[in-house]
């Protein structure tokens, strides 16, 4: 029975590394949004910080618990939540504490609903046994993401390079992973649709191709 459960939750001695990060990486994310709300070039240094470890952490939980053979079903239920709380809560402080404003929510607000329409999808689709696989587009759109809001969460605190302050290469940046989020986003929409059935004449989609390094969204 007690090899049962750690099968199940994933929560062996051996399991813990990978799945510690996965955690780490929420607890992280209410740290980054406090640090935020400082104020002070400090506090945004610091989130800097905080922000880059979950950035890592989500590329090594992923990474360690291919190499090491150990993946879970814990671990595969809580990589992908982990990946929307950080971005989610963030993108929202920024846009409280004014790192974003006026037109340069949009492609903040695309980025948050292509998450929401990929998660229902996924909700969906694992009811009827069906996995939706990661792209590699998906991954330079994380990439870009991660890169743009890190520059938005230093902020002015940071130094400019040329003309350009580091808000004005995350809004740049943030711009380019929105493009990329409406394409990822179609491609899973278009993959979904042909195990949904909602379209009789809906001709079958090409399978997505899988990306190398880890899972993310």
């Amino acid at each position: 029975m007690k090899q049962l459960d750690q099968r199940t939750t994933g929560w062996s001695m051996e399991n813990n590394l990978p799945n510690a990060l996965t955690v780490s990486r929420i607890l992280a994310t209410p740290v980054v949004c406090l640090l935020l709300f400082l104020g002070t070039a400090l506090g945004s240094w610091l989130a800097l910080a905080v922000w880059i470890y979950a950035c890592l952490t989500d590329f090594l939980d992923g990474y360690l618990a291919r190499s090491w053979q150990q993946q879970s079903s814990f671990g595969r239920m809580l990589d992908p939540i982990a990946d929307k709380l950080l971005v989610a809560s963030v993108l929202l402080v920024l846009v409280g504490v004014d790192r974003l404003s006026g037109a340069s929510i949009l492609p903040a607000a695309i980025i948050l609903c292509r998450e929401i329409l990929v998660s229902g999808l996924r909700e969906f689709l694992a009811q009827l046994q069906v996995s939706v696989p990661v792209t590699r587009l998906s991954k330079w759109k994380t990439t870009i993401q991660m890169v743009a809001i890190g520059f938005l969460v230093v902020g002015g605190a940071g130094p400019k390079v040329g003309p350009f302050d580091p808000v004005d290469m995350g809004v740049v940046g943030l711009w380019g992973a929105a493009a990329l989020t409406l394409v990822t986003g179609y491609d899973y929409l278009r993959a979904g649709l042909h195990h949904v059935g909602a379209d009789p004449g809906y001709r079958a989609a090409p399978p997505l191709k899988r990306a190398d390094p880890a899972d993310a969204g």
